[in-house]
């Protein structure tokens, strides 16, 4: 049974909600944790982690085929799709421990698996036949897939993310998804990998529309090499059943061309991905009850403290952030602690610099402004960039595509950069550090980096500007130097 009353209570328990739970714990709270669903949420559960799972199948297929750029024999690989399904499952259950209800009971924090939260006032909530009070309550419930308003789609055959991985068991004759973004490409790139037929339908005239131009053409170049089918420009209209020889996922799918011009054409596959958006999970929760203001399409507004507008209910994660990322909501839930435990003395969630990552083949990594969102700021600024096929590691290594793209204003403050390659996710974090703690580029160029590595490409936008900073002085010198030898 429940304690009488909780310092606080946790409402979610994917990757925020359990940072929260645990950092309350250990700091010596008396904290309940209340998930209706599976303990990890979406990250653990149908995102991050069986998304990669998948993936590092998928890049073990295209190794085979790729062989020969090696010097070794090339073959096609024997895929089959639900072996490999079944190991992005293990994989997942390998994890899930971390994230069970025994490990958060051992660490102080009582859990409530398998009831949705329901606040009936401002500091009580249920959790089915149980009611909880506390003194502080922490709403990270997530965000889930969302389904647009398409003709049709309701009641046609469909995967989410949210779905993909528990019910896909063979392969699909075909796949159609839907969405350009982040996920839609990396599931695509895996599945045609895997030997399915893939089309990917973008509404607008660039994948990943977030992102740098340059750094988005060299990410769909990539699939596109793959075999990938991309119609940007396009939009999907009508969704119904398919034909039955294609399987019981079978679709027939109307595109339209955007823009005004062009006929419709009528596709058939044998599955649908929709994969365009995510949607904040605050239905049901008798939000109205506690006084907590929110929109069934914005989510629930907070405050730079985190705090929604009943002060001692915070929100943090995909259910109160434009930056739905697992790192995101672990930042917010680490804040979220410090201000529960010292009220008086609360700090500020600084969202300014967050760094992403879309692990494509090559992968695609952001911070900051790339250079459309510097424009369209009106800084002042320069733009550094290096192609990584002038590095050796990425040359022996046989993976030349990409760049390091730097935006920096003229004194060489780090505004924001791009990396597309291989390995971006991870190089990406030298250049977040220098935003976070004002490091320079002119500090970048005099730190001494390990060769023959990825790193090194981080250092060569940062050698560019010192060239651009330096040669003016370096040839009035010089040319005062040579020309008081000459006359002597």
């Amino acid at each position: 049974m429940p304690a009488e009353r909780y310092n606080a209570v946790i409402i979610g328990g994917g990757p925020g909600g359990l940072v929260a739970a645990a950092g309350l714990a250990g700091l010596g709270a008396h904290v309940a944790l209340i998930e209706r669903d599976r303990m990890g949420g979406d990250c653990l559960n149908t995102g991050c982690v069986p998304s990669k799972a998948l993936i590092a199948s998928a890049h073990a297929a295209h190794a085979f085929r790729s062989a020969g750029r090696y010097g070794l024999g090339a073959r096609e690989p024997e895929v089959d799709v639900g072996a490999v399904f079944e190991r992005v499952r293990q994989r997942r259950a390998h994890i899930a421990p971390h994230d069970s209800p025994e490990r958060f009971e051992k660490l102080g924090v009582r859990v409530f698996v398998g009831e949705p939260a329901v606040f009936s006032g401002p500091r009580k909530v249920r959790a089915g036949a149980v009611s909880l009070e506390a003194d502080r309550f922490v709403i990270a419930t997530g965000a889930r897939a969302a389904v647009p308003p398409i003709d049709g789609l309701a009641g046609a055959p469909h995967f989410t993310n949210e779905t993909f991985f528990d019910r896909l068991s063979t392969a699909p004759a075909s796949l159609c998804v839907l969405g350009g973004g982040p996920i839609g490409l990396e599931l695509a790139q895996a599945m045609r990998r895997l030997g399915v037929p893939v089309t990917v339908v973008e509404m607008t005239d660039q994948v990943l529309i977030m992102e740098d131009p340059d750094a988005a053409a060299v990410v769909r170049a990539s699939l596109e090499a793959d075999g990938v089918e991309i119609l940007t420009g396009h939009a999907a209209t009508k969704v119904e059943r398919g034909p039955s020889h294609l399987g019981e996922t079978a679709v027939r799918v109307t595109l339209q061309p955007q823009g005004g011009g062009g006929q419709a054409t009528v596709r058939e596959f044998g599955a649908l991905l929709v994969a365009v958006g995510r949607a904040p999970n605050v239905e049901g929760m008798g939000l109205e009850a506690a006084g907590v203001r929110f929109s069934p399409k914005d989510g629930i507004p907070v405050d730079a403290y985190l705090r929604t507008s009943r002060k001692h209910i915070l929100a943090i994660g995909d259910v109160a952030s434009r930056y739905k990322f697992t790192h995101f909501a672990d930042a917010q839930a680490r804040a979220a602690v410090r201000n529960i435990l010292i009220p008086w003395w609360p700090a500020r969630f600084d969202d300014s610099i967050v760094p992403w990552c879309t692990y494509t083949d090559p992968e695609c990594a952001h911070v900051g402004h790339n250079e459309t969102t510097a424009a369209k700021a009106g800084l002042e600024h320069k733009v550094y960039k290096f192609e990584l096929k002038e590095l050796d590691r990425p040359v022996v290594d046989d993976q030349e595509a990409g760049f390091v793209k730097v935006i920096a204003d003229p004194k060489g403050k780090v505004l924001g950069a791009t990396i597309v390659g291989a390995r971006a996710g991870d190089t990406i974090h030298e250049y977040v550090m220098a935003m976070k703690h004002g490091i320079g580029l002119a500090s970048i160029s005099g730190t001494i980096h390990a060769y023959p590595t990825y790193g090194e490409a981080n250092r060569r936008p940062a050698d560019a500007f010192m060239r651009g900073k330096l040669t003016p002085f370096v040839r009035r010198l010089l040319a005062h130097r040579w020309g008081a030898r000459g006359g002597s």
